[in-house]
């Protein structure tokens, strides 16, 4: 009596058998250049893209800082967000956005993957781990530019500035807090906040002798600032 033959699996069983049992890692994806995707270093000060450009890439912040920026038709400036690593920005080409409504600027010497609109939309719908991460990531930033127009409306400039200071250190996000400031300078906390120089120059003197920040040749945040926001 004859073994019973097994049949062999057809070439395109096996492939995607092997597309099936594969596993996508998101900090590989994150971490390192590749098909619709590049790893590129910016200088500090440098334009990453400005306002009124083709809206094309997602960028993803590995190293440094970028701050969003929007230019009224007077010429008047606000800085409407300051991104640190982890952070996603651009997202709006892949919700019809034809040109960029900010212009994005390094605070400090920054590393950044910019992915494609069209690589993007792939892993997107492709990648159940990275879609999640994704969508926590916006769902968080929804609730940041929530915060932050209460935060405008109704608390004083004092406190608007130690809630910046805080956000700025990272205070709060995922794996340990940086108590270092990327360089920031007066005036763009004044734009930042709603208020003048002088103004956050008298509270970032007031917030030094009472322990709350140090300048050490940079900002350094205590969590002792906190106390600042939650005091009514």
């Amino acid at each position: 009596m004859s073994p019973t033959a097994v049949p062999a699996k057809a070439p395109h069983s096996l492939k995607r058998a092997s597309l099936e049992n594969r596993v996508f890692d998101v900090k590989l994806f994150l971490d390192s250049a590749g098909l619709g995707r590049k790893v590129t270093k910016f200088r500090a000060k440098e334009t990453v893209f400005a306002q009124g450009d083709p809206a094309k890439h997602v960028m993803y912040i590995q190293e440094g800082g970028v701050k969003l920026s929007v230019v009224n038709q007077t010429g008047k400036e606000a800085v409407v967000a300051i991104l640190g690593p982890g952070d996603f920005f651009g997202e709006g080409c892949l919700a019809g956005q034809a040109v960029c409504i900010a212009t994005a600027t390094t605070i400090a010497p920054t590393t950044m993957l910019v992915i494609e609109k069209d690589e993007m939309s792939r892993v997107l719908h492709g990648e159940h781990e990275f879609s999640d991460r994704f969508i926590a990531h916006m769902l968080a930033r929804n609730i940041r530019v929530e915060a932050d127009l209460i935060d405008q409306l109704f608390n004083s400039s004092e406190k608007r500035l130690a809630r910046t200071l805080l956000l700025l250190a990272r205070y709060g996000a995922p794996g340990h807090p940086h108590k270092a400031l990327p360089k920031v300078s007066q005036e763009m906390l004044a734009e930042m906040i709603g208020t003048t120089r002088s103004r956050v120059n008298f509270f970032m003197n007031k917030f030094r002798k009472l322990g709350f920040i140090e300048y050490n040749g940079k900002i350094s945040v205590n969590d002792s600032l906190l106390s600042v926001v939650l005091h009514d």
